[in-house]
């Protein structure tokens, strides 16, 4: 995976092709990456939706959002990065349901 786009573009197309493994989490994840692939992904994970999954328009619904850089991202998805570390060290900062960020391991293995 080389960008942060392909990354969002791959959980939405996993998610389509398996709606009820992809909203288990029930929620709405906003990331608000910075740096050089900026822009906001919104991804609405809630039960019984199965499609249109993914929007760039910021959501007041989220109920977690998640803020990091594209590089510090592309880092810990390609495991360079380990996520606890990065949030400890404030390079992923988290505003919302604690809980629900604890679901970023199986978004991040939607993708592969």
């Amino acid at each position: 995976m080389t960008t942060v786009n392909e990354f969002f573009a791959k959980v939405s197309a996993a998610a389509e092709a398996n709606p009820g493994a992809a909203t288990e989490s029930d929620a709405i994840f906003q990331f608000n990456i910075s740096g050089a692939e900026e822009g906001v992904y919104v991804l609405d994970l809630t039960s019984g939706k199965t499609s249109d999954f993914l929007s760039r328009e910021p959501n007041a619904n989220a109920g977690a959002k998640i803020s990091v850089s594209s590089d510090d991202w592309l880092s810990m998805l390609d495991g360079s990065l380990d996520p606890m570390a990065a949030f400890m060290g404030g390079k992923i900062t988290i505003d919302g349901d604690l809980n629900l960020a604890m679901n970023l391991p199986k978004l991040m293995k939607l993708a592969q």
